[in-house]
């Protein structure tokens, strides 16, 4: 059995509950009582809280993958650097121009290797095995190494 009843509602909510139901496709009826359906339950809060803890442990996750790449950039990066400053021996002056040229050349192809890989979606943490870089969402390096 049904009964009606009238409410007065701010226009804004009117115009949303309209648009929620034309894109539904179902009646402002059927809008407005699963609204009401859902703030009487009495579980309502106990399931935006579970929706709510979900939500942040899924972005606790992301945001400690985040950290994880982040470090292992980092210390690839300072690795690459520290070995090619202790293994390039210095250029003399009339290989200089020469060297730069060289430098140019293969920068431009660094760059063109990066975009494809990019565009492919590829990334080197992505190769990197789970053990080496701590699955478990772990930074590898952070234990004073």
């Amino acid at each position: 059995m049904r009964s009606r009843l009238n409410v007065s509602l701010p226009v804004e909510i009117i115009g949303r509950i309209n648009d929620l139901a034309d894109r539904k496709r179902i009646t402002r009826s059927a809008v407005v009582e699963a609204a009401v359906e859902s703030f009487l339950s009495p579980d309502h809060a106990d399931l935006q809280e579970a929706a709510m803890t979900r939500r942040l442990d899924r972005l606790s996750r992301q945001l400690a993958r985040l950290e994880r790449d982040q470090h292992i950039t980092s210390e690839t990066l300072a690795l690459f650097v520290r070995f090619w400053l202790t293994v390039t021996p210095p250029i003399p002056s009339e290989d200089q121009a020469i060297a730069q040229a060289k430098g140019r050349e293969r920068f431009e192809g660094f760059v063109e290797t990066l975009g494809r890989r990019v565009q492919k979606g590829k990334s080197f943490l992505s190769e990197l095995p789970d053990d080496v870089c701590g699955g478990d969402g772990a930074r590898p390096g952070m234990d004073g190494d």
